[in-house]
């Protein structure tokens, strides 16, 4: 009997970010990728939300690597808060493996860390997983599909992916090699990304945005032109710097990660800019406006992005005048849409013409789309399929897309973050869950938790009323107060005959207590908060946040 494999979810699946599954063979395990995900609005005050490290950290001595499939940071973002408490190998590309050290170094972590990189095609041994590394066209340059040789036969996961016939760097998703292996190995099971399985259609080549670009530089020539997209898109940061070439302009790159990302792919030979026609930001405002294109970080609204702090009117290198061009060459994230907004008003405001997606097609997906998903499938052909990368919506529509094209409906799973899936001789099934909880950062990793945010839900919402009152519990009577402090519940010098009355009440509850023998603080405070939060709901129908602070003197 050859030995099963284990497959466990602990993130992207249900949600667009915090990637990260592993691969179990003979108790050694293979991380494939650690992303994290930016936070949803209600999600007051976190940075960022990683994966649940829970079954990670019990498992640390068992793992052999991680292979980072591309560069992005719901791919990568995680490496540097995971090395922290685990130590291990990172395998990817050069330029995966260059966007993710900038990350590890920051954090004072490349000696927890031994970084790998691969070649096209290359084939590794990882421990005990036989690993080969197929080219896929994505928005970020050499990225992966990872192909896995066990006893069970090939696994193999798309990574993020587009089929691109034109990509900018010419390199293409090898469906033939994919194909190959399919035609003599076989395929036990594809692990395929979902992100765009409920788009209809193709996805547009890269190569088309290039043309809409050319012609916004046309049309705003003599005008200032500011760019935004992502700083790992070196794709379209190298198709804003031909067109703003062509037309004589100069690229500034604006914000920190933009600045390093463009030296780094220049460094690579993945980015192609004459030395010439880079300046920096710091030197624009001395220069005629039509020979000026800055590329600047903050596509998606960022709250301290360099494109949020134009819109502020707050950027300490710029300033946004009516002679400016913003184009926004990025769609939103789902849930950045108002932040988004904001900025494009704020840009606005201050008189910029704002090109973005809702106006021209300054955009062009990296994923897949439904006749892109259906070719792959037809060239796998599967024994087993589980949608990966994606909302429930896309997991689920990405499974009817597998049926569509052959794959019997019960050799197709639909996993969620938790789930943990055997692979053996009968075939595969859910076998058990895991931890896979959202970590919150805020500042620092693991100190915000679900009662922390319901906490900050409830004061953003319902405001804060703080009581208090001292008391000597000898004599049993209260020495000084209650005194009620307000924030958000009521503006308190409008409300002196509302915050009297539940002054009275406080002051009665204490009184109760003491006469029916409670003297221990804690007591006293239960009743402090019964009482207040008593008079507050029915007199205001409104549940702040109650804090009693009893005193003894």
């Amino acid at each position: 009997m050859a030995d099963p494999v284990r497959i466990t979810f602990l993130g992207g699946l249900g949600e667009i970010g915090r990637n990260c599954a592993c691969i179990e063979v003979e108790d050694r395990l293979l991380l494939l990728d650690c992303g994290l995900m930016f936070p949803d609005l209600d999600m007051l005050g976190i940075d960022l939300v990683l994966p649940d490290f829970s079954y990670l950290r019990d498992s640390a001595d068992r793992i052999v690597g991680c292979v980072a499939t591309h560069g992005h940071e719901d791919h990568i973002g995680g490496l540097s808060f995971l090395l922290r408490e685990m130590s291990f190998p990172v395998y990817g590309s050069e330029l995966t493996l260059g966007l993710a050290r900038n990350r590890i170094e920051e954090a004072g972590l490349l000696g927890r860390t031994r970084l790998n990189p691969l070649a096209d095609y290359e084939r590794v041994e990882i421990g005990p997983f036989d690993c080969e590394f197929i080219p896929v066209a994505h928005s970020v340059p050499q990225g992966f599909a990872t192909v896995i040789r066990t006893e069970q036969g090939v696994i193999l996961h798309s990574g993020d992916f587009k089929l691109d016939l034109t990509p900018v760097d010419g390199r293409t998703t090898d469906l033939g090699c994919l194909g190959a292996i399919s035609e003599n190995e076989g395929v036990r099971l594809l692990l395929a990304d979902s992100t765009n399985a409920d788009a209809p259609g193709y996805a547009a080549s890269e190569k088309s945005v290039g043309r809409v670009l050319y012609n916004l530089m046309h049309a705003h020539e003599g005008r200032r032109v500011i760019t935004t997209c992502f700083a790992s898109h070196i794709h379209r940061i190298q198709q804003i710097a031909d067109a703003a070439v062509s037309f004589g302009r100069t690229v500034a790159p604006l914000g920190i990660s933009m600045r390093k990302n463009l030296r780094l792919a220049r460094d690579m030979g993945a980015l192609r800019i004459p030395d010439h026609a880079i300046a920096d930001v710091e030197d624009v405002s001395d220069m005629e406006p039509g020979r000026v294109c800055v590329i600047s970080t903050g596509s998606q609204g960022e709250p301290l992005s360099a494109l949020a702090l134009l819109a502020a009117n707050e950027n300490r290198f710029l300033k946004i005048t009516p002679d400016d061009t913003v184009i926004i060459s990025s769609h939103p994230i789902p849930g950045n849409e108002a932040n988004i907004g904001k900025v494009i008003d704020g840009l606005t405001r201050l008189g910029a013409d704002v090109v973005h997606s809702g106006t021209d097609d300054v955009h062009a997906t990296g994923h897949a789309k439904q006749e892109d998903l259906k070719m792959l499938h037809s060239i796998v052909r599967p024994d087993w399929f589980v949608p990966v990368h994606g909302e429930y919506r896309h997991l689920s529509k990405h499974a009817r897309i597998a049926r569509l094209m052959g794959t019997p409906a019960d050799r197709v799973i639909i996993a969620e973050d938790g789930d943990q899936l055997v692979l053996d001789d009968d075939g595969l099934r859910i076998a058990g869950r895991v931890p896979a909880g959202y970590l919150y950062v805020d500042g620092t990793v693991g100190d915000v938790g679900h009662g922390v945010l319901r906490d900050r839900r409830v004061l953003s919402e319902e405001g804060m009323v703080v009581v208090v009152v001292g008391v000597d519990v000898a004599t049993r009577s209260i020495i000084s107060g209650p005194e009620i402090i307000t924030r958000g519940w009521v503006f308190a010098p409008e409300a002196e005959g509302l915050l009297e009355e539940a002054t009275e009440r406080v002051r009665r509850a204490v009184q109760d207590a003491f006469d029916h023998d409670a003297v221990d603080i804690e007591t006293l405070q239960r009743h402090v908060r019964r009482a207040a939060g008593a008079f507050v709901n029915e007199r205001t129908r409104r549940r702040p946040m109650i804090l009693p602070v009893v005193l003894e003197t």
